[in-house]
């Protein structure tokens, strides 16, 4: 953001950002072991577990961000693996499911929630089957 044509008011605001403190629980991926132990059949969440899971399976890092240190495992053999700075976090094991394919183009969402009211959604989109922080990005608000 400090490079976009408004940066430079960033450096000169006296505001200060910070993230809440229970964003932390949200964005750690062992969230999700817990989530498929306390509801193993619910059929919203994934089969998700600290081990590899039989089947195809994605390897992901519980703290990491925009794709890094992904690796997909689909018939026993690791079908892609990205590089990033989270190699050395305890990983879990999620069931392999494809993210929507439109004209070669992967897709995953992403929503802002303010209080309890839904304000946002980011669509980010890739040719590859993990998106990174170089994907396309597309904001959309939600307006009353």
């Amino acid at each position: 953001m400090i490079g976009e044509e408004f940066g430079r008011h960033l450096l000169e605001s006296k505001t200060q950002w910070f993230e809440p403190p229970w964003k932390m629980l949200l964005s750690n991926k062992a969230m999700l072991v817990v989530l498929w132990e306390l509801f193993p059949e619910c059929e919203y969440l994934l089969p998700t577990a600290w081990q590899p899971l039989s089947g195809d399976c994605v390897r992901k890092p519980i703290l990491s961000r925009e794709g890094s240190n992904i690796q997909i495992v689909r018939s026993g053999n690791v079908e892609r693996e990205t590089l990033g700075p989270y190699s050395e976090q305890p990983m879990i094991y999620q069931a392999y499911h494809p993210l929507m394919n439109s004209g070669g183009h992967h897709a995953v969402l992403g929503s802002w929630i303010v209080g309890d009211v839904a304000c946002g959604l980011g669509i980010r989109e890739d040719i590859n089957p993990v998106t990174r922080d170089s994907s396309r990005f597309i904001p959309h608000l939600i307006r009353n």
